[in-house]
């Protein structure tokens, strides 16, 4: 008769030890839609300053923003948690370096204002999500 008592003891704590880890949100840095989708805007943002002929298509990146916004929030992540993100200086270096890095990948040296704005002429071309935030 004890026994079961002890086995349903054993079991709800195993799933509370569990369950912990189990709960835990994803850094909204590895959450790649929304990561992806900033470094985006930043990328965009990037050009738009450097390039004098390119500009921003201001209405759709704060809507790109307050969707990506809308999505962490679907996916659990509080406002405040949100907000830590973006406004992080850790993030915001470790963005800068994710960005250098995707230019790179695609032939462009982030440094060479010349081939960034060929980059973004390139990118309205094709209506990629950076392109779309420019004209």
């Amino acid at each position: 008769m004890r026994l079961i008592p002890r086995l349903a003891a054993t079991v709800t704590v195993t799933t509370l030890l569990l369950a912990g880890p189990l709960a835990a949100k994803t850094p909204l840095s590895q959450v790649d839609e929304i990561d992806n989708g900033l470094m985006a805007i930043a990328i965009a943002d990037e050009i738009r300053n450097r390039c004098d002929d390119i500009g921003a298509r201001m209405i759709k990146a704060l809507a790109t923003i307050n969707a990506l916004k809308s999505r962490a929030q679907a996916l659990g992540y509080t406002d405040d948690e949100i907000e830590d993100y973006v406004t992080s200086k850790a993030e915001k270096a470790r963005m800068r370096e994710k960005a250098t890095a995707f230019l790179a990948a695609q032939g462009v040296n982030a440094k060479d204002t010349k081939a960034l704005c060929a980059f973004g002429k390139q990118q309205i071309a094709k209506s990629t999500a950076i392109g779309v935030l420019l004209h």
